[in-house]
Parts: C-alpha cells; sequence; structure tokens
C-alpha cells in the first residue's frame, strides 16, 4: 500500500513550493484514513528537503518514480522512501531508503542493534542499515512480482543530522552496512552517487504498481531453507499425538479459504509438544504448499528462541519474519494470510499495543485475519490478569466469524520424565486440583528441595555445563533494580545475591550460554525448557499447616501481571481472590515444570520448604 506516488519532478515541485509535508499528510489520510503523529509530521518535514536536494541532479530522470510510506504486505511496517527506475541496461531498480533524523547513537552487544534517543528517552532499537535491508529482504521473500522479474532491490539508509562517528559505521554492523549502505550528513554526494548508479532512466514499467499488487508468496530460498534448518533440528521430530494434530492442521490450512474459514483448538499441558507441532506446520506450509503462515506469541520469549534455533547461519531477519506478536493483526485486511499459527493461546489478551489501547479483541482479530488458525492452549499456565485465552472465548469468536471449529487434544506429556504422574502430584502440591498423586514415588524424575538459594544456584551451574540446559529462575517477588543500575542486584537471599536476566540477554535467555549467571522469570521461560531448571519460590507463595496461600501483595511492582489487583479486590473480591489464586499457582506450576529431567526448588519460607520435602 502506497501512501505517496509521484515522479522524482512532481516531488522535486512539492518540496520547492513547502508543500510536501502537506502532500504526505493529505494522502495517508485518504489511503490510511486517519492522521500522523506530531512528531511523525514533523519528520516529513525535515526529511523531505534534504532529499529533494539530493535528487534535484539532473542526470536523475525526472520521470523516476518516488513512494513515500509504503507499507509493505502482511506488516505494519512502512518504508520511508522508495525511488524506482532502471539502470539504463535494462535491469529495473527500486532503492529503499531509511530516513533517521538521529544526532547520536551507541554501540549495544546485539546483533544489528544501536542505542539512541527515541520517545523521550534513550532505547535500544534496529541500527537503519539492518532495518532497510530487512525490509528489502521481506518484500523480496514474499512477493512474487519481485521474484520472477528479476526486479533488484537496493537498500541504503541516510541520517541527514548525523555526523560521522565510530558507531553507525562500526565494524560490528559491517555485515549490514555492507549490504545497505549507510550515508551520514556529509554523504549528500555519495548518496546522489548511489541514486545515479542505479536510476539512469525513469519508471517506464510501473514498478511500484506491479509490486504493489503483485501476488504474495513464499521465496523458494526461504522454503528450501527453512526446511533445511529443520531438517537436521531433532528436538522438532514429531512422535505419536503430535503427527496426528499436524496432519490434521496441515490439511484443514490446505482446504481453507475466504469462505471456507476454520479454526482448530489444540488443547496440551506443558511438554505436550504444542510448539514442535507449530513449528512443524509454520514450516510445511511454508515450504510445500506455498501458503502465507505466521507463528504467533502474546510472549515475545518463544519467538525469540525459536527464530533464533531456525536461522542456522541466516541472519536474525531472514527468520523473523515469520514470527510476530498477537497484537500485530488488529490492522490486518480480513482473510491477508493463509495460516497463523497461536503458539500459547492461553497468552492472548484482549487489547494490543503498549498501553493497551489498540484493537477490539485478539482473538477476534487473529481469525479474521487468516482462512485457518490454529489455536495450541492450555488454559493452566494463564499466568496474567490480562490473558482472555480460553477455549469457549475462541469458539465464540470463530462462530461469529463463520469459522468451523475443530478441536484436538495433545495428552502424553514429553517434557517431564514421569510424565502425567509428576503434572499431577505437582497439581495436587500447589493444591491447583485433587489427585491421588500425593507422593513421587515409582516417578522417574528427579525432585529435590535445597536448604539455600546459593546450593541451588551451584547446582544449577554444574549440570548447565553438560548441554547449557539448565537454569534458575525465580517468582517475581523482587524488583526489577539493575535494569536502570546494572551494578546492582535484584534478588537478594541471605547471601545469595543475584540479578534478573532482562537486561542482558533480554528473551533468548534460556539459551544464552552466558545467561546462566542470571535469574530467569516466567516471562522469558514460558514455553520453553531445559533439561533442569532451578525455582526460587519468593513470598507471594506460602503454606501453613499442609494449606497452600497465595500473596498478590508479595509480588514485585515491576511486574504487571496482577496489575491493577488492588482494585479489582474492592470491586469485586471474590472474583479477585479466585483469579489472583489461580494466576500465582499457575505461575509456579508453569515455572516448575520447566524441566524434562529435574526440578529443583527452594522456597525463602522454611514451611514451604518443608512441605515441597515431604514428596
Amino acid at each position: 500500500m502506497i501512501v505517496y506516488s509521484k515522479t522524482k519532478k512532481e516531488f522535486i515541485n512539492d518540496v520547492n513550493a513547502h508543500t510536501i509535508a502537506d502532500e504526505i499528510l493529505e494522502a495517508f489520510q485518504k489511503v490510511i484514513g486517519h492522521n500522523v503523529a506530531v512528531s511523525q509530521f514533523r519528520a516529513f518535514q525535515n526529511s523531505m528537503i534534504p532529499m529533494g536536494y539530493i535528487l534535484g541532479d539532473e542526470a536523475i530522470p525526472g520521470d523516476a518514480g518516488i513512494a513515500i510510506e509504503y507499507k509493505i504486505p502482511l506488516t505494519s511496517k512502512r518504508v520511508d522512501f522508495i525511488i524506482t527506475g532502471s539502470d539504463g541496461k535494462g535491469t529495473d531498480n527500486v532503492i529503499i531508503i531509511e530516513l533517521k533524523q538521529w544526532e547520536s547513537a551507541e554501540l549495544t552487544e546485539k546483533d544489528g542493534m544501536v542505542a539512541t534517543f527515541l520517545g523521550g528517552g534513550k532505547r535500544e532499537t534496529q541500527h537503519p542499515s539492518y532495518q532497510a535491508w530487512s525490509y528489502a529482504s521481506l518484500i523480496n521473500d514474499y512477493n512474487q512480482t519481485v521474484q520472477n522479474e528479476s526486479i533488484e532491490l537496493r537498500p541504503c539508509a541516510y541520517l541527514h543530522n548525523y555526523y560521522p562517528d565510530d558507531v553507525i559505521e562500526n565494524e560490528f554492523y559491517e555485515q549490514y552496512t555492507q549490504k545497505a549502505p549507510v550515508f551520514v550528513r556529509p554523504d549528500e554526494l555519495k548518496l546522489r552517487e548511489f541514486i545515479k548508479k542505479y536510476i539512469k532512466k525513469g519508471d517506464r514499467n510501473k514498478l511500484l504498481y506491479r509490486i504493489d499488487n503483485g501476488k504474495l508468496k513464499p521465496s523458494k530460498n526461504l522454503a528450501d531453507s527453512l526446511a533445511n534448518m529443520l531438517k537436521d533440528n531433532k528436538e522438532f521430530v514429531l512422535v505419536d499425538e503430535q503427527k496426528s494434530v499436524f496432519e490434521t492442521a496441515k490439511d484443514l490450512a490446505v482446504r481453507s479459504s475466504a469462505t471456507n474459514k476454520n479454526v482448530l483448538i489444540v488443547e496440551g499441558g506443558p511438554g505436550t509438544g504444542k510448539s514442535v507441532v507449530a513449528i512443524n506446520l509454520l514450516v510445511d506450509l511454508t515450504k510445500k504448499h506455498d501458503l502465507i503462515a505466521q507463528y504467533v506469541t502474546r510472549n515475545s520469549a518463544p519467538r525469540e528462541v525459536y527464530s533464533k534455533k531456525l536461522k542456522g547461519n541466516h541472519t536474525k531477519a531472514f527468520i523473523d519474519n515469520l514470527f510476530h506478536g498477537s497484537g500485530s493483526y488488529h490492522k490486518s485486511n480480513a482473510n491477508e494470510f493463509d495460516a497463523l499459527i497461536v503458539d500459547e493461546a492461553h497468552r492472548l489478551n484482549e487489547k494490543s499495543g503498549l498501553f493497551s489501547n489498540l484493537g477490539v479483541n485478539q482473538i477476534k482479530e487473529i481469525i479474521n485475519a487468516a482462512k485457518f488458525s490454529v489455536f495450541f492452549i492450555d488454559e493452566n499456565q494463564k499466568i496474567s490478569l490480562k490473558d482472555i485465552g480460553e477455549i469457549d472465548e475462541i469458539e465464540r469468536w470463530a462462530r461469529f466469524l463463520d469459522a468451523d471449529v475443530t478441536k484436538m487434544k495433545l495428552d502424553s506429556q514429553f517434557r517431564c520424565n514421569g510424565s502425567d504422574s509428576y503434572l499431577a502430584w505437582l497439581d495436587n502440591k500447589l493444591q491447583i486440583s485433587d489427585t491421588a498423586n500425593e507422593t513421587l514415588e515409582g516417578i522417574s524424575y528427579d525432585f529435590r528441595t535445597f536448604e539455600s538459594p546459593t546450593s541451588l544456584f551451584e547446582e544449577i551451574k554444574v549440570l548447565n555445563k553438560i548441554r547449557n540446559k539448565a537454569r534458575l529462575v525465580a517468582g517475581y517477588c523482587w524488583n526489577w533494580v539493575s535494569k536502570n543500575d546494572p551494578s546492582k542486584f535484584d534478588i537478594i537471599i541471605q547471601d545469595f545475591k543475584a540479578q534478573w536476566n532482562l537486561n542482558s540477554h533480554g528473551q533468548s535467555y534460556i539459551i544464552h550460554p552466558e545467561s546462566v549467571d542470571q535469574v530467569g522469570c516466567i516471562h522469558t521461560t514460558q514455553g520453553l525448557e531445559v533439561d533442569y531448571v532451578g525455582v526460587i519460590i519468593g513470598p507471594d507463595l506460602i503454606v501453613r499447616d499442609g494449606k497452600v496461600f497465595t500473596l498478590p501483595e508479595e509480588r514485585a511492582a515491576t511486574d504487571k501481571s496482577i496489575f491493577g489487583w488492588k482494585k479489582l479486590m474492592k470491586e469485586d473480591p471474590e472474583y479477585a481472590r479466585v483469579q489472583l489464586d489461580m494466576i500465582i499457582k499457575n505461575t509456579y506450576r508453569t515455572l516448575m515444570t520447566r524441566g524434562q529431567k529435574g526440578c529443583y526448588v527452594y522456597s525463602i519460607d522454611p514451611e514451604t520448604n518443608s512441605y515441597f520435602n515431604e514428596r
């Protein structure tokens, strides 16, 4: 979708007449249907003048195409500036320019990421070259016109307020700056020469119109690479019921259409292989059936981890375009996607956006956006007051949108050696449900309690040396103070001191080799697993005389899972107590089922520690 589209000559006239920002705004209102923020309007004003100067060279043909704010199909991403034409030798070229008003930036340790001043504070964001290149990759991976008609995409970045330094062109970002050159303030002539190299003749073939109206289909390169990555990855092999669910989902996806919408709901507890089926389905639908499919979760940790496991030797953006948050679809057209594969569906929210002010209902928006949608769900893993993912709710929206519903279950437990018996025992001990499993006798699962967090931590670090698959996690009962001061410790218990993981390794904590020195929380571990998990039970769950109590007031202020609980207690105390009890118990149930081979526990409350030791 193109907001502003004119020839170079017309664009220059708009710039010289000082109407360019108004022209873009008017086009934005007409095409998109709403205004832009004041900051965005100022960006139009500030960025178009230098682009007008650069394009003023008469060697750049007046009938070259100019497009501003091009929305890439299947995403919410927009390309700032595009120039189209040919090199005079028969090759059609599309120059993609990412425009930035930055004046400074800082290096980070993360691939393709810099830190700069955005939105009132210093934030980490994509390097402009990475961003431009990833946009070109996304268009190339899914647009059949680009794939079949040999249209060349030429990405670059232009920071017109930025003076040269050792950050933006640092060798750490070289793999991206080579693919998408970065031009700074003194480089106007260099950028002009870059454009002139590829645009010697105008856009006589209506490149942007053809691209914008081109059929969407996964490229062969993307599909083949995905299949190769999965082929040698043993953890994604399908077994037993997983295969049955996979084949049913595949059949429904292939048969679905705009007039034959289908929804598949797959129930499964911890370790039943929900994510294994989801990833296999993503790859198969993309590779073998040429369908536009995406893997969807509300929590970013599974997306981050699985995209890294799949990417192999490819760069991050190559795979990341297949992985999206559940709040990505409130602006999607009906049936825009062939298939949306929703993992951890119990974590879906009603509203989207940072301030929960976008869209109507994520379940509705996902079903609306796809001809086929599959929801992998475990209602016992709802761990936030905002979680709305329930089977009844999915069925209700499916009926509303005229989609047929199929339901299946994954029963066998593959994560925990001891399978259903360990989970039943855990539900009994947490008093989530009454089961006959009062002890762990006869269950082949390594469960232990420890007398101190230090001894627990030391054991986890020893086990981690085997396969980098042991981690320490904790209930979110300690404030994340190290976020603003890396020298401080978050969790202090007796002589034990540690930091939460979120700052250094982000959502890839569970696979990052250095993250064993930090403590994970529910938000970076749900939907993922290790061989051994160590769990620190905080003061939000205690046992008195054999009865489990949950204390929401002991949760950290920085944890938003039960945000608003005090207000809820005043409005409806009975409902609030039930919900809060469920969330806190589900949190520990989820943490204590992350280990495939064993779970080790330490509670800061002695009576609670004794309770779990009496197994």
